[in-house]
């Protein structure tokens, strides 16, 4: 028989060897590709982070160059205000309060309307350094000189002539005092105040009985110590009654004015604040910007329970006329001095 012919043996360790490489070079091509996927998201995710941060740099330059710029103008409209306010009265913060009216009972508008008229005048002064706080209240039909016009008019007829700077400039002229601020609140909003307050506690001096359907005022209090709410104490402060007319209620605004300081001043108030402060935000006219918190705030936070010294402008009734309030020069100034007694010797009259 012939032999069959064997085949040679497969060299197995060197086919071997080439699958390995195989592996390899396919894993090395693998891992490069993975290698290049990250590089490819990871300069994109470089990219998308140095843009943002970019975009973030400029739309942070941007708000703090309107800041800035704000700010400036702050500045600039504070010296300028310095620059006309009597330097003695630099450790003082006065606030200018008008109780401004709906407008109802007052002269007609020329479109057949009714105008609005500062139906209560109360500056408060409160000492920077130790918080203490005076009130003087302004009658409503005092009558002054209307600055920058020869004519002269009740004050509070000149809220709807010139707003409240105008009602600022006659009070400053009036008094011989600087208006640091004012702030300006409908009759409806201090209602409102009264009732985030949850009351205020108040005497009532005598039987209060009025009506006027025209003006909207039906006023019926009692005699005594009451809690009134919002419109209760509005219809108390708007009271006028027949003994002492406009100067009667110059002092239930100066009683209201402390009854109120007390109120606030109440710790069961300070769950309430930032109610009152959207409201007072949101519903009152005022000079101050946000530029004067800090100051304000610090202001605030030196006071303390100490009932306000007050003070109602001298004056008299005019002959004739005495729904007309005429201030006395001389007790005005006397006043004056006795409220800020650190005013020392005027500056126009220092040697």
């Amino acid at each position: 028989m012939r032999r069959r012919e064997e085949t040679p043996p497969v060299n197995r360790t060197r086919e071997n060897i080439r699958r390995k490489r195989k592996l390899l070079a396919k894993k090395r091509r693998k891992r490069f590709l993975r290698f290049c996927l990250f590089l490819l998201v990871f300069c994109a995710l470089l990219v998308a982070a140095a843009f943002l941060v970019m975009t973030l740099y400029h739309w942070g330059s941007g708000i703090y160059a309107e800041y800035q710029a704000r700010h400036d103008a702050y500045l600039a409209r504070r010296e300028a205000r310095l620059a006309e306010q009597d330097p003695r009265f630099d450790g003082y913060t006065n606030v200018l309060v008008l109780g401004i009216d709906d407008g109802a009972g007052g002269i007609e508008a020329a479109d057949g309307g009714t105008t609005r008229q500062a139906d209560t005048l109360l500056l408060l002064s409160a000492e920077n350094a130790t918080g203490k706080l005076r009130l003087v209240t302004i009658p409503r039909d005092t009558w002054v000189p209307i600055p920058g016009s020869p004519y002269e008019d009740r004050i509070s007829t000149l809220y709807r002539t010139g707003g409240a700077p105008l009602v600022v400039r006659a009070v400053e002229h009036l008094l011989g005092v600087s208006v640091h601020q004012y702030v300006a609140i409908d009759m409806k909003t201090c209602a409102e105040l009264i009732d985030l307050l949850g009351g205020i506690d108040l005497y009532v001096e005598s039987d209060m009985d009025y009506d006027d359907p025209a003006a909207g005022l039906a006023i019926h209090l009692k005699q005594g110590y009451q809690h009134l709410d919002g419109t209760q104490a509005q219809e108390y402060l708007r009271y006028r009654g027949t003994d002492l007319g406009d100067v009667g209620r110059s002092e239930r605004q100066q009683q209201f004015a402390k009854a109120l300081y007390e109120e606030v001043m109440r710790v069961r108030t300070l769950p309430k604040l930032p109610a009152i402060a959207e409201l007072l935000q949101t519903r009152v006219e005022t000079s101050a910007e946000i530029f004067d918190s800090a100051h304000l705030a610090n202001v605030l936070r030196r006071m303390d329970r100490t009932e306000p010294e007050a003070w109602m402008l001298p004056g008299a009734p005019a002959e004739g006329d005495d729904t007309i309030w005429i201030p006395e020069t001389q007790a005005i100034g006397e006043g004056v001095a006795r409220l800020f007694p650190e005013l020392g010797t005027p500056v126009d009259e220092a040697p």
